[in-house]
């Protein structure tokens, strides 16, 4: 009987959206527009799925197809256009609750612990869908029509740029990845770098790298927290990519005072990460925060990027630059979903269905949520001031486009 309501209610829903989109139940039945004229497909393998149905979120739904209750045939990006309109969901506005609740989870040994599930899946997975350097960060499209290796070089030189890399400067690559910036801005900068990791794979594959490549006495990989760095006032350049959404709001202060405790007077630290659109946001509704700290990355946390700006100062740093990626990003991902897409068979090969589907639906929905201006990716450059007065930026941006102007 109540299966039956349910099922009434899907087709209601279903009715009333108008959506190009077809459902197959688990008996047979089916519900939405006829199969052909449909843009997604939904199969219910489970019952229990009616109830994510009839009163959807897009985090149920998501946690249903990874969970295999329902099987999602169709373009990704179809398959999430279609999914937000049947939610009539605005995942942007500030979800309730309270500030810094997530505090107690950014111990070192959670926050170690947290970055291994995301990154030590398997460095063989990862090299199916990202470039050729390996970088897992918003790429930089400085062009119409570049492939996504020509972006994501671009993006390593639009940093090293930013940050003024010169010869034989001391650099420090906080959440280094398979080492695809420190790499990079040793051979064509030619500093001295660092980068640390707290994922065992990507320190393995990093080291490897350095090793292949003949910088053993340039360029140096760590597994360490940056909590632990020891070296103060031992660097000239400092960037963080990706990294900073895993700190918590709480600690963004105790980071950046780090960072600037690292950095010698005069020295710049650009900060590349993933905030929040909203205002005083506890992370995306619609079921979707909650999601992704399930099942993609435990213990992150977006903040706006105000709160960027207020913790950097906070720490003793100047904010000199900002700049917003925002369609970056959710170019760069949709180059991934389709690079994982069509590499899905070995893909599942290698970590397995259920994980497979984390990162198709995860990837297709952050690319949706950029798009949309849920998301936004912020590039803030700041600095070090020498005897209080400003760092070592020059008066204009001119320097960090003079080579692509002379182009």
């Amino acid at each position: 009987m109540l299966d039956q309501v349910l099922i009434d209610q899907v087709r209601r829903r279903l009715d009333a959206s108008g959506l190009p989109l077809t459902v197959e139940l688990w008996n047979g039945e089916a519900a939405g527009v006829p199969p052909d004229d449909a843009r997604v497909r939904v199969k219910v393998n489970s019952r229990a799925t009616l109830k994510a149905l009839a009163n959807p979120s897009l985090g149920a739904l998501a946690r249903a197809y990874v969970n295999g209750a329902l099987d999602l045939d169709g373009d990704a990006r179809d398959i999430l256009a279609l999914g937000n309109a049947l939610c009539s969901a605005d995942a942007c506005k500030p979800a309730r609750g309270s500030a810094g609740w997530k505090w107690w989870r950014h111990t070192r040994s959670n926050d170690r612990r947290n970055i291994q599930y995301h990154y030590d899946v398997s460095n063989a997975f990862y090299g199916l869908w990202l470039d050729a350097e390996r970088v897992y960060s918003c790429a930089y499209f400085r062009e119409p029509g570049m492939t996504l290796d020509d972006a994501q070089r671009a993006k390593l030189d639009h940093i090293s740029r930013k940050l003024a890399l010169k010869p034989g400067e001391r650099f420090l690559d906080i959440g280094c990845g398979w080492g695809g910036l420190i790499l990079h801005a040793a051979r064509n900068f030619g500093v001295r770098a660092v980068g640390i990791t707290l994922s065992d794979d990507q320190h393995a594959y990093a080291s490897a790298r350095v090793r292949e490549l003949g910088l053993e006495g340039q360029v140096e990989v760590r597994k360490m927290d940056y909590r632990d760095v020891p070296e103060a006032g031992g660097y000239d350049k400092i960037a963080s990519v990706g990294m900073f959404e895993h700190v918590g709001r709480v600690n963004l202060q105790t980071y950046f005072a780090k960072i600037h405790s690292l950095l010698r007077p005069g020295g710049l630290v650009l900060n590349h990460g993933i905030t929040a659109a909203a205002l005083k946001s506890q992370g995306l509704g619609s079921g979707i925060s909650e999601f992704v700290d399930e099942y993609v990355f435990p213990g992150g946390e977006l903040v706006h990027v105000s709160e960027v700006f207020a913790g950097a100062t906070a720490g003793g740093l100047e904010c000199l630059d900002a700049e917003n990626l925002r369609p970056h990003y959710a170019t760069t991902l949709w180059h991934w979903v389709t690079r994982l897409e069509a590499q899905a068979a070995r893909a599942i090969e290698l970590i397995g269905e259920e994980k497979y589907r984390i990162w198709r639906i995860y990837m297709a929905g952050s690319a949706h949520a950029f798009e949309r201006g849920w998301l936004e990716l912020w590039q803030v450059l700041a600095g070090k001031a020498v005897d209080a007065r400003q760092p070592d930026y020059p008066y204009t941006r001119a320097y960090m486009y003079a080579d692509q102007a002379a182009a």
